[in-house]
């Protein structure tokens, strides 16, 4: 004797070797013995031999034309082997109720399964609806599959085009077009972004890179709405200074300014001058919302978006030859040794007289060093002496600068080809800025806490830097204060203190309250975002560095070793990995051979040359 029985949702066939009534003894094709379950057994049968059943029901099941059978059910609950008698016009042989068993349990939208062989037919209009339904998906398979045929071809399908951004960075895997992309890349053996360029739907390498940003963080576009109110306060009295900046040359918000006024033969009044946007619209204003939405400038070689709408810039801007709305910090210090003896902070309108790029001053680095102050450049006796007030604000600290910084890299786009240049760090130029700022930044923030006005500081303590609402040591800096009001322009945070500052000095109570949402919420926000800015600007710096390396050909390259197989470029601000590298000490020298380099992944393959020393 032979029995059909089911096993884990399957149809298994064996020969019975002892039957105990509630189970059974059965031996498979196989020749593996198992125990079987009465009533898991579906059918008994002599003949045909047990090897035989199954391929001739599946024989049988494949002739049987689903929809008369469905015809042919009654309308309750039935047995297979009921249904097979009535089909079949007779007691249906073992294979042929085998037959319509494998034909019922195949056809699930037809018939509802209600227990071990025995079914019940689906109603006539959920019958029509999953028909409809199943109908809809083999279209839709099939256009997945149209679809996925034209991009191996390189056609981009137009459903496909108006989906570009997100099949690219946020695939919606329920979508068609998401499915036939990822079957063409499957085929092709390919990225997305690699088989869509194939299809010619990336214009530029640049764009792929950028584009991802701009989708994940400006999904509305990084333009800025038209006709928005900026004030522009008419009552501030003029400073009796002249004042100039220093930054890089690609500046446009420029945020800080510095002046010079002897007071008597030793001594001299400093200002630090800051740009004052806070003076042109109010906390809840539709500009401070799209600041707060943007909460920093967002930087990247050949190109920015700004937090600030241009309207605000252009009139907040310490731009040369104007006067312009400043909150200026007055230091009164002995040229003998630069001691403080008074300091003191106003809004006013400062005379710009002229705005001075880092690359045109440049030389002034070494005579300074060398103790000699250059007729022939403009503001070099200014500055002369803003680098030994630099100095003597660093030697208060307590953190001298003792080891070589890392360059700085400025990049320059100009018809998609890029120049990279060194700048030094902790040139007396460089130093001078960051001091003015530091103390700056110290001073300001120790005035808003010694009236009680809440602020946004930085804190570092056992090595973290975090910001606060309280003020904390910063350990790195040497400062008890810490707050950041010296970039107004290009970020929120420095926004949000320049307002409180206003405040205070104007006699208002201050905008943000110390526990107000507002405050701890921009604060949350501003250091998520200004980090992911900040990966973005040194993806980007990659991915011009590495179309540097294709622009000029270098084939052959030197590379410093930081450990195990990572190096560092020489000149270029490009570390890599590199799997054949020796074992060598970190900061031994080495030669690559420029293999490969991956635009579109951001990827340099490297092989090692040879050692050059340490």
């Amino acid at each position: 004797m032979n029995v059909l029985y089911e096993e884990n949702g399957a149809f298994k066939v064996g020969t019975v070797l002892a039957d105990n009534e509630t189970s059974l003894q059965v031996e498979a094709l196989h020749g593996k013995r198992a125990k079987v379950k009465a009533a898991a057994v579906l059918l008994r049968f002599a003949q045909p031999p047990a090897a035989e059943l199954l391929p001739g029901a599946e024989a049988i099941a494949s002739g049987i034309d689903t929809d008369f059978l469905w015809q042919c059910c009654a309308q309750g609950e039935f047995g297979f082997n009921d249904l097979a008698r009535e089909y079949c016009g007779h007691a249906p042989s073992a294979v042929e109720a085998a037959g319509i068993l494998l034909k019922l349990q195949s056809a699930p939208v037809y018939f509802y399964r209600k227990g071990r062989g025995r079914f019940k037919p689906a109603p006539d209009e959920t019958l029509r609806a999953a028909l409809a339904g199943v109908e809809r998906k083999r279209k839709v398979q099939e256009q997945i599959e149209s679809w996925a045929q034209r991009l191996l071809r390189g056609e981009l399908p137009r459903e496909l085009h108006a989906l570009l951004p997100q099949l690219l960075y946020r695939p919606d895997r329920n979508r068609p077009e998401t499915k036939a992309l990822e079957v063409a890349c499957d085929e092709a053996g390919l990225t997305a972004a690699r088989l869509l360029e194939r299809c010619g739907a990336l214009p530029s390498s640049r764009d792929y890179h950028l584009n991802r940003f701009l989708f994940e963080y400006f999904p509305n576009g990084s333009g800025f709405p038209e006709r928005l109110q900026v004030d522009d306060p008419q009552d501030l009295p003029l400073a009796q200074v002249r004042a100039f900046s220093l930054d890089d040359v690609s500046t446009t918000e420029i945020d800080d300014a510095f002046s010079v006024t002897p007071i008597s033969a030793a001594r001299f009044r400093i200002g630090v001058h800051i740009a004052a946007p806070g003076l042109g619209f109010a906390p809840g204003s539709e500009i401070d919302r799209l600041a707060r939405e943007r909460l920093s400038t967002v930087y990247m070689p050949g190109g920015k978006i700004t937090m600030l709408p241009p309207a605000v810039i252009e009139r907040y801007s310490l731009a040369a030859h104007r006067d312009c709305p400043a909150v200026s910090l007055y230091l009164d210090v002995n040229a003998d040794g630069f001691a403080i003896e008074n300091e003191h902070t106003v809004i006013e309108r400062v005379a710009i007289a002229a705005n001075l790029r880092h690359q045109q001053m440049e030389r002034l680095d070494e005579a300074f060093l060398g103790d000699l102050i250059p007729g022939d450049v403009p503001y070099a006796g200014e500055l002369h002496l803003l680098w030994r007030l630099a100095l003597a604000l660093e030697a208060r600290r307590g953190k001298p600068t003792t080891v070589p910084e890392r360059p700085d890299y400025v990049f320059q786009v100009e018809d998609d080809r890029v120049t990279i240049s060194e700048r030094k760090r902790g040139t007396p130029l460089d130093k001078l800025v960051a001091e003015l700022m530091i103390a700056t930044n110290s001073m300001w923030g120790k005035l808003l806490d010694d009236h009680g006005v809440p602020g946004i500081y930085r804190a570092q303590s056992s090595g973290k830097v975090r910001m606060t609402t309280a003020p904390s040591l910063h350990q790195g800096l040497g400062v008890a204060h810490y707050a950041w009001l010296t970039s107004p322009l290009r970020r929120y945070a420095d926004m949000i203190n320049q307002w409180q500052l206003l405040a205070l000095l104007q006699g208002e109570p201050p905008p943000f309250s110390r526990n107000s949402d507002a405050l701890l919420g921009a604060v949350s926000a501003f250091e998520a975002t200004y980090s992911a800015y900040s990966d973005f600007q040194e993806g980007m710096e990659r991915y011009w560095t590495l179309r540097w390396l294709v622009q000029e050909g270098i084939a052959v390259a030197s590379a410093e070793v930081l450990r195990e197989n990572a190096v560092r470029f020489e000149r270029l601000p490009l570390v890599a990995k590199v799997p054949s590298l020796p074992d060598v000490a970190p900061g031994t020298r080495v030669e690559l051979d420029i293999v490969r380099i991956d635009l579109l992944e951001s990827f340099v393959e490297a092989r090692f040359r040879r050692v050059l020393g340490t």
